[in-house]
């Protein structure tokens, strides 16, 4: 199988990063929006527009 070298380096880079808060999920979070915060860009937040996907009524049946 290949290997592609960018993937592999990504891949151990985030697991360095990871590594260095003991993969601990809510530390990891609270530096990414630390980062965030003083990057001093823009920050979007998305509406999700609701009336774009519509529930199916029909139900699936099987075969």
């Amino acid at each position: 199988m290949f290997k592609d070298e960018i993937v592999e380096e990504i891949h151990q880079i985030r697991e360095e990063y990871a590594k260095s808060f003991n993969y601990n999920l809510d530390a990891i979070i609270a530096d990414l929006q630390k980062q965030q915060a003083e990057s001093g860009r823009e920050i979007v937040t998305l509406l999700l527009k609701h009336n774009l996907v519509k529930p199916s009524t029909e139900l699936v049946k099987s075969a």
